[in-house]
């Protein structure tokens, strides 16, 4: 038998047999519902033999056939009703599970989310694409009409977006464009580091949305429920249609906060914060003043996330304080790092390891933080390198710092728009997706192997906007993105190493050495920090003005 595991109240399969009734039985399915109908197949078991062995073992059985290809928004409903009264857990099987699958999505549509639906079937190993404008619209057949239709959809209104939107207009400023995101607010993250540092306040590092879209695109203020990129088509919640010629995907990651067990309850109290998130960041400057001695935990979780550099730069910033106030040589530091090194590119390591020991901070490498229990002040560490053992590692804390697990937001993952992984599936050069021409990602969503910063989508943005004419026609030429990003790692308030780099590590300063060495802390890329890429954001990126940006062209 191939049982596949719904959730805890329905499995579903293929055909059965009048042996596997017994397996069934076994297994502790209390109801089954047949969607085959009888004579589908030559070598088909007829439901009234399952029906007669289903009956002998007192299982309560249902025959609800349905036609292969035919489901209907009636077939849903009985089912739904069979759902809610037969006895659970309940077994339902078809000739390959599918139409089972199916109906039960439909069913449970107007309850549980579209990702939801779409992620717990993919484990199951059924594609529910083919109906996913169903779920989205309560699991109803919806009209096939479009609600709109744009020259270009971009999906996600953050750095990526805004600036690609405002690229785009740079060199056409009359195409159709439309920008989805339900949120109101911005917000500039890389400033959350210094929030978190006393450095800036939290309200300088956010602005409305409605003052950010530029002028000509329209917002539409509405959450992706899913994708049908053979139709070019968006679905957002409440099944309204977005068609589209380009669609550009760009909608940043999630903050797994969740995975950590403990941690959301605890957050913001008990000595544990973030600068991951913008309501955190100003109690991670409280604590920093508050705490006199004892011990201060900083970690980083499994790769990728965006900043990668973030994580230690909390450390470095806490412990400059501490220095600067006495009281550091009566704090213990330890850097936990789920990692294997400091940092993956070799030229800057050794200027950070100068910090990390003039802070006496102590390093340690493949630990993966997956437990936090607040009101008693530990944190639990699984090690997962060459050494790794079963047992989880304790470390007591007075302060927490936590850089949270990180993946594509849910509705992307469930999406066909995703490698193996759960990225979008792109072109590294171009950006373009690798089986759907019509459509290019940029940001901390897509699987390029670069770092994923704001710097990075600064410098993506117009590869992707260059690209995305081209495809449609415009005297535009195609370019290609180098993998640049850029950490600007504050090391002590006042001082940076400014790492700069693109794919394979290769070192790509902005500046000559004689200006500034990269590879060294430097005040000027202090300033450049706290003085000058604020306005560069505001003013520059997300206006569409590309300075000191010049992606290379592609010979046609």
């Amino acid at each position: 038998m191939d049982i596949r595991y719904i959730n805890k109240h329905i499995s579903v399969s293929p055909q059965i047999s009048i042996e596997d009734v017994q397996t069934i039985f076994d297994l502790g399915f209390k109801s089954i519902v047949c969607h085959r109908p009888d004579g589908e197949g030559a070598d088909q078991v007829s439901f009234t033999e399952i029906q007669k062995a289903a009956e002998a073992l007192g299982i309560e059985i249902v025959y609800q056939p349905v036609i292969s290809g035919k489901v209907m928004d009636e077939d849903a409903a009985l089912f739904k009703t069979h759902l809610d009264t037969l006895p659970s857990p309940m077994f339902a099987y078809c000739r390959t599970g599918t139409r089972s699958t199916t109906l039960w999505a439909l069913a449970r549509a107007d309850e549980l989310t579209t990702s939801e639906i779409l992620h717990t079937t993919k484990l199951a190993g059924y594609d529910m694409s083919g109906v996913v404008r169903r779920i989205v619209n309560g699991g109803k057949t919806p009209s096939d009409s479009n609600d709109q239709t744009f020259d270009i959809v971009v999906v996600g209104a953050g750095a990526a977006g805004i600036s690609v939107c405002s690229s785009i207009l740079e060199r056409a400023p009359n195409v159709k464009i439309a920008v989805i995101d339900p949120a109101d607010i911005h917000y500039y993250q890389p400033g959350w580091t210094l929030v978190g540092a006393g450095v800036f306040t939290s309200e300088e590092t956010v602005k409305t949305m409605s003052s950010l879209i530029p002028k000509g695109v329209t917002w539409l203020k509405h959450a992706v429920a899913a994708f049908e990129p053979k139709a070019k088509r968006v679905l957002l919640d409440g099944c309204h249609t977005i068609a589209y010629d380009k669609l550009i995907v760009c909608p940043g990651l999630k903050l797994d906060w969740d995975k950590i067990e403990g941690l959301t309850q605890t957050l913001g109290k008990n000595g544990v914060t973030s600068n991951y998130r913008f309501d955190l960041a100003p109690y991670t400057w409280e604590l920093v003043q508050q705490c006199k001695s004892g011990k201060a935990l900083f970690t980083q979780p499994p790769m990728p996330i965006k900043c990668a550099g973030a994580p230690q730069k909390a450390m470095y910033l806490s412990c400059d304080h501490w220095l600067s106030s006495g009281v550091l040589k009566d704090i213990e530091v330890d850097f936990c790092n789920a990692g294997g090194v400091l940092f993956g590119v070799k030229e800057y390591v050794p200027a950070l390891m100068s910090y990390v020991e003039k802070y006496n901070a102590n390093l340690h490498f493949f630990h993966n933080l997956v437990k936090v229990d607040g009101p008693n002040k530990t944190a639990y560490f699984e090690q997962i390198g060459p050494d790794a053992s079963a047992e989880l590692i304790e470390k007591k804390f007075d302060m927490l710092h936590v850089a949270p697990p990180q993946s594509a937001p849910d509705f992307i993952k469930v999406s066909p728009l995703v490698d193996d992984n759960g990225w979008v599936d792109v072109d590294q050069a171009t950006l373009q997706h690798k089986h759907f021409p019509d459509i290019y990602s940029l940001g901390d969503v897509m699987n390029a192997p670069n770092a994923k910063t704001a710097a990075a989508a600064r410098m993506q943005a117009p590869v992707v906007a260059g690209n995305v004419l081209h495809d449609m026609g415009y005297k535009v030429k195609r370019t290609i993105y180098n993998g640049y990003g850029s950490c600007p790692l504050t090391v002590e308030k006042g001082k940076i190493v400014l790492a700069e780099f693109g794919y394979g590590g290769t070192m790509l300063p902005t500046f000559p050495t004689w200006l500034l060495d990269s590879t060294k802390p430097s005040r000027l890329a202090w300033l450049l920090k706290e003085k000058l890429l604020p306005p560069i954001y505001w003013q520059g990126m997300l206006k569409g003005k590309e300075w000191l940006i010049k992606p290379t062209e592609i010979s046609e």
